[in-house]
């Protein structure tokens, strides 16, 4: 029988702090886990239903700033949420002529849609004009969203992609005194450490030949489409390509920044000295004081600090195992000296690497994709089976509470389109699991709680995933907000009871104390032990102080009957005697069911319906 292993808690602020507020040295518990609720801030405010392709926002609208009303941040709150990441923030490259404010236009032909990609930026010192009600308050606006967010007690969130910049980055916005990226390089040589990109000496960009009948807009005529951009010498691709003419399916839009990575793969900086993984950021942050270190870290701490000057209170960074593990030591060593509350959540998708860059990066979370998301998506599928559940537990058990969970994103398909499971409700089993299953965060993507399907071709892009790249209106989305009365008035049926489900256990597990406790899978056992319990059911247990939870889920439509068992060591851990205990299901309020004890062992007779799930509260 496996040995019982009680879990550390790690402890984080679920208030919003100012970035200047000084440290305590003991900050007050949180009541239960992190919700992170991500946001496409160009389209959770637009009501426009047209989604013409490669429409405008005249045609097809966009979403602003200011639609993040106080009904609007309510009604978020409401969902247990504690951190908004607001996708898109910094100023990326977009189609629409905003040289009234000074700003140049961007050429299609390295512009990936209408709207522009969110991870091709443009200037990092302001946010997206589009974003504005007056681009010319563009930063105003946005200063006073983080102040809406923080007064309804969450957390603000915003992206920094260190790996690439657009490929016209210019920053208009940078305080004096700061050099534009590429500013000062040396274009004659392909890489020199000071250098914030790498270069085609000799060569000059060409734009890629196009894939399947793409064209820039649509085709669309466009005083700036020509097949041409004009930039010599060309500089190496956002992901790695040294051509000077990359592929139609490189990040041709985006230009890599170096951080003194000499081509061949070695580094022109200090490595940090053996067991630094085991050092807090302030040894970190000590570590780095006295050293040189490549132009395009100081450039990134600065612009971090800078946006924690406003107020943000964290960062998503893309791709950022891109990105050598010492200059996140470096950079979140700065950012956690000025805020230690701050949230770093990196984009990370080679487990070889996950520790490193927890503890020697000082990561806070790292997406739990390879993994648990990608086996939870087959078994929504149909085609995966929880058995395979236990062991990535198991196999993460030292850092699981790093590994933020999620089913949907901006890269991901929705649950509900016809490429993932066509049903939105084939998700509520996985999110049961995904989000009682650790003490790390949970995050939920806008439009999952009502079951958005990411239908429509809005341009570049793809169906299945809503559009990034373009403007539109996000269906299932716009029936919940209403109008902006933010209440679900134009919800389905099927969707009110969808988002009822979503708000129900987010909010339970913002609240739970034995959702940041002890874990301890029962599935194995039943698995051996119990008739009629399958590989489409999972099952475990989560406890602290005088909260016992039982948590047992169906990735199947058909209903299960069976008789869930407790092993005689999860009885003694939670000091159980021979009895009968009424329990409480926590997401239907329903306390209807039993766990019996008998010779120290626990039953709990169960009908449990089609996709549907059981957090079952032990009332003693």
């Amino acid at each position: 029988m496996k040995k019982l292993s009680i879990l550390l808690i790690f402890w984080a602020f679920s208030a919003c702090q100012s970035p200047q507020k000084q440290e305590t040295d003991q900050p007050a518990a949180p009541k239960g886990k992190q919700v992170v609720y991500q946001v496409f801030t160009r389209l959770f405010g637009n009501t426009n239903t047209t989604n013409k392709p490669w429409g405008t926002m005249e045609e097809n609208g966009v979403g602003k700033f200011n639609d993040f009303t106080d009904r609007a941040l309510d009604e978020i709150k409401s969902m247990g949420v504690t951190h908004i990441w607001y996708t898109g923030v910094p100023h990326h490259d977009v189609i629409r002529d905003y040289t009234a404010y000074g700003i140049s236009n961007d050429d299609p032909d390295v512009v990936k849609g209408r709207g522009g990609s969110p991870y091709a930026i443009k200037d990092y010192y302001n946010v997206d004009p589009d974003l504005a009600v007056d681009p010319a308050k563009r930063m105003e606006e946005f200063e006073a969203l983080i102040y809406r967010t923080h007064q309804h007690g969450m957390k603000v969130i915003i992206d920094i992609v260190p790996n690439h910049v657009a490929r016209n980055y210019q920053s208009i916005s940078r305080p004096e005194g700061v050099a534009d990226f590429g500013e000062k390089d040396d274009t004659s040589v392909e890489y020199a450490r000071d250098n914030n990109f790498y270069y085609i000496p000799g060569e000059a960009f060409k734009v890629p030949e196009s894939k399947n009948g793409y064209l820039p807009l649509g085709g669309e005529k466009h005083p700036l489409v020509d097949g041409k951009f004009d930039e010599y010498p060309a500089k190496w691709t956002g992901n790695g390509s040294r051509k000077a003419q990359p592929d139609f399916y490189d990040w041709y839009e985006t230009v890599k920044v170096n951080y003194g990575v000499r081509p061949d793969g070695s580094y022109d900086f200090e490595l940090l000295p053996e067991g630094f993984d085991k050092k807090d950021y302030r040894e970190h942050f000590e570590f780095w004081k006295d050293k040189d270190v490549a132009d395009s870290w100081e450039k990134f701490k600065d612009i971090a600090l800078f946006w924690l000057d406003k107020g943000v209170d964290g960062f998503r960074y893309d791709m950022a195992e891109m990105v050598p593990v010492e200059f996140w030591s470096y950079m979140n060593s700065a950012i956690k000296m000025k805020n230690k509350e701050a949230f770093l959540l990196a984009e990370v998708y080679n487990p070889a690497l996950y520790r490193d860059y927890i503890f020697k990066g000082k990561m806070d979370y790292l997406y739990d994709k390879v993994e648990l998301y990608d086996t939870l998506k087959h078994i929504m599928q149909g085609h995966g089976s929880t058995d395979h559940l236990p062991a990535i537990y198991d196999g993460l058990a030292d850092i699981e509470h790093h590994m933020l969970h999620f089913l949907e994103n901006h890269d991901e398909q929705r649950i509900a389109s016809a490429p993932f499971a066509g049903k939105a409700e084939k998700g509520k089993p996985a999110m049961v699991v995904s989000t009682c299953m650790s003490t790390s965060p949970t995050m939920l993507y806008f439009g999952q709680n009502v079951g958005e399907r990411g239908d429509g071709d809005m341009g570049f892009g793809d169906e299945s995933r809503t559009s990034i790249f373009d403007y539109c209106g996000v269906p299932a989305h716009q029936r919940w907000m209403n109008n902006g009365k933010f209440d679900g008035g134009q919800l389905s049926p099927s969707e009110k009871y969808l988002n009822d489900f979503y708000k129900t256990l987010l909010s339970f597990s913002a609240h739970s104390e034995a959702l940041l406790g002890a874990y301890k899978e029962i599935h194995s056992y039943n698995r051996e032990n119990t008739k009629g319990y399958t590989d489409k059911l999972f099952s475990f247990v989560r406890w602290k102080g005088d909260e016992r939870l039982i948590v047992v889920s169906n990735f199947e439509e058909a209903e299960h009957a069976f008789q869930l068992k407790m092993d005689a060591e999860t009885v003694a851990a939670w000091r159980l005697k021979d009895g009968t205990y009424p329990l409480v299901d926590q997401l239907s309020g329903k306390e209807d069911l039993r766990l019996v004890v008998k010779n120290g062992q626990g039953y709990i007779d169960l009908v449990l319906p089609g996709l549907e799930s059981h957090i079952l509260k032990v009332k003693k």
